[in-house]
């Protein structure tokens, strides 16, 4: 009993600071945005992350939640098909939309006479049209769970079903599987690796940048880095947080998977991880260096200028 506790204490935990942490700068970045503010490119991708962790956090984060204190099945298996086909959209786009927020940085940070000098100028006409794209597309592909998680479409290859606390699914085997697989994990495969080369040229840019500027510290200038460095050091940590905590989730699913475990306690502990990056995104995004902290500020001015009627 004591264990339960302890777990439904933790997702408690967990789900509440997610989901208001993300929810404060999806209402910071709404009401900018009534007032007509212009946001930068980066604002914009960080916008739809934090929609697509919102996602997360309200079709993962509450139901796990509530299965941890003991409530389980409390989905019908048409609420459990369309809570999962959210989270696997919105799971879907927080990855793609790192990614580009990492590439397109690192291309906004590359010297002019490197070869993404082309690419500098018509990056940010890019930006909308991927984002969307990957809506789109994350939308279609798992569009797999609506239309064939129905038992009574007399698919042969249904086998068993995977008791996920707050409901249950069917697993299927064949054909089905491989197309998920090659649709879905392909592609987060992909963007993790484009993710750690777009780091690793963020970093090398940094260190020689930092290495030309030397004798200019020597010079009595200010040794606080540049408003971008700081803004490419801010995305790297955020970059580093999803893939630090995708490749924990990654392998301690791939462990379960492997030899079909079905200890309660791993199973919580993947659910733990695999909502940790929605959870902590939002606070590193609000650190005091970068642009989202800067929104907030200017909101708050706004509104204490609009309550004195200036």
């Amino acid at each position: 009993m004591a264990l339960h506790a302890l777990a439904g204490t933790l997702f408690t935990v967990q789900t509440v600071a997610g989901i208001l942490a993300n929810f404060s700068l999806l209402y910071c970045y709404v009401s900018l945005c009534l007032t007509g503010f212009r946001f930068k490119t980066t604002d914009v991708i960080v916008q739809h992350v934090t929609v697509a962790n919102s996602l997360i956090m309200l079709s993962k984060g509450i139901p796990q939640t509530m299965t941890a204190f003991g409530v389980k099945h409390f989905l019908h298996e048409f609420g459990c098909t369309y809570i999962l086909y959210i989270y696997r959209v919105a799971r879907g786009v927080s990855i793609a939309a790192t990614c580009i927020l990492s590439v397109f940085q690192a291309i906004k940070t590359s010297p002019m006479n490197s070869s993404c000098k082309k690419l500098k100028t018509k990056a940010t006409s890019y930006v909308g049209i991927s984002i969307f794209l990957c809506w789109i597309l994350y939308m279609c592909v798992n569009l797999i769970f609506p239309l064939f998680s129905d038992r009574n479409l007399n698919f042969k290859n249904l086998t068993r079903r995977k008791d996920s606390g707050y409901c249950s699914t069917w697993l299927k085997d064949g054909i089905t599987n491989s197309l998920y697989i090659v649709f879905i994990f392909l592609p987060e495969i992909l963007f993790s690796g484009l993710m750690l080369w777009s780091s690793s040229t963020m970093i090398c840019i940094l260190h020689r940048h930092r290495t030309q500027m030397q004798h200019i510290r020597k010079a009595r200038l200010s040794p606080r880095p540049s408003p971008e460095a700081r803004a490419t050091q801010n995305i790297l940590t955020l970059v580093c947080t999803f893939v630090s905590f995708y490749t924990l989730s990654s392998t301690v699913y791939a462990y379960i998977s492997a030899f079909d475990i079905s200890s309660k306690w791993l199973n919580n502990i993947f659910d733990l991880i695999s909502t940790c990056f929605p959870t902590i995104s939002p606070l590193v995004l609000m650190n005091p260096d970068h642009t989202v902290k800067k929104l907030w500020t200017k909101f708050r001015q706004s509104i204490r200028c609009t309550s004195h009627l200036c």
